[in-house]
């Protein structure tokens, strides 16, 4: 399930926080761009205006894709759906869908262990794509 909000540029600015972490994988003419932030670096009201709850076994995980065309990309909204686990439970994430102007993000709460190595599964189809691609992350957790 995805819920659409309206970005505030403060999110943003704390989502940038990961940035340096921040990666992408292509999949055809389509480059996802993905990173995973504890919900510490979130300003309390920030993380409050989105019902996201800090804590130091808190992450999210902030999608966003854009598509190459003519030399150039373009962000593009998608239908998404995915889950995480570690070694013995499974979660599926619920995205929430924010906008800033032609930015789109999807993010997704999730807690975990200290130290614990958390596995992704993404199944993700931008806008006018005709099928859908699965990414596939491990990404291991520290508390904050």
């Amino acid at each position: 399930m995805i819920r659409y909000l309206r970005f505030i540029p403060a999110l943003f600015l704390c989502i940038a926080l990961g940035a340096a972490a921040q990666q992408s994988e292509r999949f055809g003419p389509y480059e996802l761009h993905y990173s995973v932030v504890n919900t510490t670096f979130l300003e309390p009201r920030v993380a409050s205006s989105y019902g996201i709850v800090r804590g130091k076994n808190r992450a999210i995980l902030n999608l966003a894709v854009r598509e190459h065309v003519a030399g150039t990309t373009e962000p593009r909204g998608m239908l998404l759906q995915g889950s995480t686990r570690d070694l013995i439970t499974a979660q599926a994430l619920e995205f929430q869908e924010v906008r800033e102007g032609e930015a789109i993000y999807y993010i997704a709460e999730f807690r975990f262990i200290n130290e614990e190595w958390r596995f992704f599964t993404i199944d993700f189809r931008p806008e006018g794509a005709d099928e859908t691609f699965r990414f596939e992350l491990k990404h291991q957790l520290y508390e904050h």
